[in-house]
């Protein structure tokens, strides 16, 4: 055989080899694609074996719940959280309260600023330290409190609808004791 037509053999050998190869790509593509439409929107099991992601995904919902369950007492959650702290722990400077409360510093004093307006805390002067503003909850605010309270409690029940009461206990425990690990929650 001549060395051209070898070469033309050759070519014709890494041509078909090549269309092979194509083909098997194509169809595994197009089964990989009906298998992909086959799952549809479904998360991959990779995210859903995972608990940071599981947590994540939650409290993205929770979140949403929360926003959309306060709205009507044109409040938010840092609003909940600061006056929970206040009837709790009674007055308190700004900085202890923030970090009672678990809300940044410089949402204290925009959430605070709210709330005072409202007539639901009152600002003094410390008397140790001038510089600092004891906050104290009023009267008006114990009572708007107790209406976040029976908003937030629809909240939970629609978050957690699916689990029973035993179950809504242990998931408290549970994510308590993650948090206290963190250093979260003392």
């Amino acid at each position: 055989m001549p060395a051209e037509d070898a070469a033309t053999a050759a070519d014709a050998e890494a041509a078909a080899h090549a269309a092979t190869a194509a083909a098997a790509a194509h169809a595994g593509a197009a089964a990989h694609a009906g298998a992909a439409s086959d799952a549809g929107d479904r998360t991959p099991a990779r995210l859903t074996s995972k608990p940071t992601w599981l947590l994540s995904q939650a409290a993205m919902h929770g979140h949403r719940l929360l926003t959309d369950g306060l709205a009507p007492a044109a409040s938010r959650g840092y609003h909940y959280r600061l006056l929970a702290a206040l009837e709790e722990f009674g007055p308190a400077s700004q900085a202890r309260l923030g970090g009672r409360a678990g809300v940044d510093r410089s949402d204290v004093v925009a959430a605070l600023n709210d709330l005072a307006a409202r007539g639901m805390v009152e600002r003094t002067p410390d008397p140790a330290d001038r510089r600092r503003n004891i906050v104290t909850i009023t009267p008006a605010g114990r009572a708007h409190l107790r209406r976040l309270d029976r908003l937030l409690a629809g909240v939970q029940d629609e978050l957690l609808a699916p689990l029973s009461p035993a179950e809504r206990a242990q998931l408290v425990r549970l994510l308590t004791r993650i948090l206290e690990h963190h250093g979260a929650v003392r």
